[in-house]
């Protein structure tokens, strides 16, 4: 009986994730495999929703499963920089650095915009360059680094809005929606007591994972239309901002993640339109109309572009 191969034991592996994470999140099928493509693709994840639609049970879930060390984060408008980073401490005479839950493998952070920008700042750093800089000393920091944040949009007192630089830090802000009618009578069957989601994966199978992403194709025709999208956005009317060089380069991760999740080595058009919405969006920004001064949709904008670039045949 022969062996299994690199790139069959990955996906095996990848399914046994979304299983595992499905068991515990009664949401659609499709929310949990973009989680792990974020996940996949070695970026940063922002759940935003209502209240009570599954973000922390989705984070928490996908937290566990990967048998990584996990640090949450409990945002608040008193919530210090020093809280997220750590502080130094006098002891036996010298000063020793107490790292702070910003050094763990996955952090949590739940509902990140109600930190005050100044602590909203502390992240930057950390998600980009995989190290934060304490007490002028520059840290790295553990690798994997997974950031799951969440937020509600819809309340306003107590929240800081995410400024450009963190959102477009995130690969995917996902929206969750809400679970199927057959899912939600589960639930009231079962109850609000959901199981744990114990480790299903090693360090060396996300290894194993990354490896089989990275060399899912990418064809030349689909990297130029993804350069013409950013470009439309770019000279966009109703755009103060477009999609950033790094927006692209997330978008074609995040591709391929998405391409191997759903069990190909290379990456179709569908792909890319399917995490469109939530990939690109919390990286425009409209401009205000002089009509009644109210912000334009971003949807309705990326909606617009992406019907005006011809997609490759």
């Amino acid at each position: 009986m022969s062996a299994e191969s690199p790139s069959t034991l990955a996906r095996r592996h990848c399914e046994s994730l979304i299983q595992a994470i499905s068991s515990v999140y009664l949401g659609p099928r499709p929310v949990v495999e973009f989680a792990v493509a974020a996940l996949f693709a070695r970026g940063h994840l922002l759940l935003e929703d209502v209240p009570g639609v599954g973000k922390t049970t989705l984070a928490r879930s996908l937290a566990n499963a990967l048998g990584l060390k996990v640090a949450r984060i409990q945002c608040t408008p008193d919530l210090l920089p020093s809280d997220v980073i750590g502080y130094s401490l006098p002891l036996s005479g010298d000063f020793t650095f107490r790292p702070g839950p910003i050094f763990s493998n996955v952090v949590l952070v739940d509902e990140i915009n109600r930190a005050a920008p100044r602590t909203q700042s502390a992240f930057l750093e950390a998600m980009e360059e995989n190290q934060v800089t304490a007490e002028g000393e520059t840290r790295p920091l553990p690798r994997p680094f997974f950031v799951i944040a969440t937020q509600n949009p819809i309340e306003i007192a107590g929240t800081y809005p995410l400024p450009e630089s963190q959102l477009d830090r995130f690969h995917l802000r996902l929206k969750m929606g809400y679970p199927s009618r057959a899912a939600e009578m589960n639930l009231l069957l079962q109850g609000s007591v959901r199981p744990q989601t114990g480790p299903v994966l090693r360090p060396q199978d996300l290894e194993l994972i990354w490896s089989a992403v990275s060399s899912v194709s990418c064809s030349d025709n689909l990297l130029q239309y993804l350069l013409e999208v950013g470009a439309a956005s770019r000279q966009h009317t109703s755009l103060r901002i477009g999609i950033s060089p790094r927006g692209l380069l997330n978008w074609k991760s995040l591709g391929q993640a998405i391409a191997f999740v759903r069990g190909r080595d290379f990456v179709l058009p569908d792909d890319l339109l399917d995490l469109a919405p939530s990939a690109l969006t919390h990286r425009l920004l409209p401009n205000v109309e002089h009509r009644g001064l109210v912000a334009l949709d971003p949807q309705e904008i990326l909606d617009e572009i992406l019907k005006s670039v011809p997609l490759p045949l």
